[in-house]
């Protein structure tokens, strides 16, 4: 499918892209190579086959959440600069 001059100005308008006459000319034949490699995809035969979102099976990435024990809150205040009751103690940072 070969595109005219005037849809490639329609598509980088669209785009909202500004080309010169050598670009238009370029844009023209690449875009036309394009439509033609669809062309041929839309060939194949893809009757039973089912409808995929994903090419490859998803793997989660995440670790299964495993449950341990805590440190006791005497044990996290241990090593505090500063602590208040059963706080750490901060500078204020704000006035």
């Amino acid at each position: 499918m070969k595109l005219s001059r005037e849809e490639v100005l329609h598509i980088a308008r669209l785009a909202r892209v500004a080309l010169t006459e050598a670009e238009i000319t370029r844009m023209s034949e690449q875009l036309s190579n394009l439509l033609e490699h669809f062309e041929v995809l839309q060939q194949v035969d893809t009757e039973g086959v089912p409808p995929t979102a994903q090419s490859v099976e998803l793997q989660s990435v995440m670790r299964d959440d495993v449950i341990v024990p805590s440190l006791s809150q005497d044990d996290v205040l241990a090593n505090a600069p500063r602590r208040e009751d059963d706080c750490f103690r901060v500078r204020a940072v704000l006035e």
